[in-house]
């Protein structure tokens, strides 16, 4: 891509700097109630202030987000469909699906990175759901995601609502497990990590991630 062209891209973008962290998002809205914790999942309090610098909800289009890597919530193609997929494509340019017709496809559960190409985003770690409820696949998905971030040095990271929507998730229950793996992920690794960012759209999903953010990154 023209490096001018590249450049336009990225003045009408949503830079880093510019999303709000949990701790200021929250400091500036009014909250719905918190929603707890699943009782099976454990999270080290001494690092609560911390780490409610390091993540996000963003309310909006993922395909303008300045990060290293958005996340595509893809079918097992790799090839484009609707919703999510449809639009990271459509914004990539066709240059995206060339690359990803290199990659054999890629069954539920794994992860795999390509190019950004016109998107502000460096990469797309393309990433396939279940169709239903399966904890297994959805928390395969996440940590799929989180250890190629980590294995390519990448600091920043946008998810959008993995295998909601017409995969049949139910939207909470798929909220918990993204907002505990996202936690131990930065228990683990936060000196790695600038932001990992939850990239809302629904409004449901915007009222669930507020409460349950309450439980999974308390800011107090």
């Amino acid at each position: 891509m023209d490096v001018n062209k590249k450049r336009e891209v990225i003045k009408h973008c949503a830079r880093l700097e510019d999303v709000f962290t949990w701790k200021k998002y929250a400091s500036e809205k009014k909250l719905p109630p918190k929603i707890d914790m699943l009782p099976a999942n454990k999270i080290d309090n001494s690092k609560n202030a911390n780490l409610a610098e390091k993540i996000s909800i963003f309310c909006g289009d993922i395909t303008t987000l300045e990060v290293d890597a958005i996340v595509n919530a893809a079918n097992s193609s790799l090839l484009g469909g609707g919703g999510v997929d449809g639009a990271i494509h459509r914004a990539a340019g066709p240059y995206l699906k060339e690359e990803c017709k290199t990659l054999g496809g890629c069954p539920t559960g794994e992860a795999k990175i390509t190019g950004g190409y016109k998107l502000p985003a460096k990469y797309v770690i393309h990433t396939v759901g279940p169709k239903g409820e399966k904890p297994v696949d959805l928390k395969s998905c996440y940590l799929n995601c989180l250890k190629i971030m980590l294995d390519k040095n990448l600091r920043s990271i946008a998810f959008p609502c993995i295998a909601t929507g017409i995969y049949g998730y139910p939207n909470e229950n798929a909220a918990h497990i993204a907002a505990y793996l996202v936690r131990k992920h930065l228990e683990a690794h936060a000196d790695n990590v600038d932001r990992i960012i939850f990239c809302l759209f629904l409004d449901v999903d915007i009222k669930i991630y507020e409460g349950l953010l309450q439980s999974y990154f308390p800011l107090n």
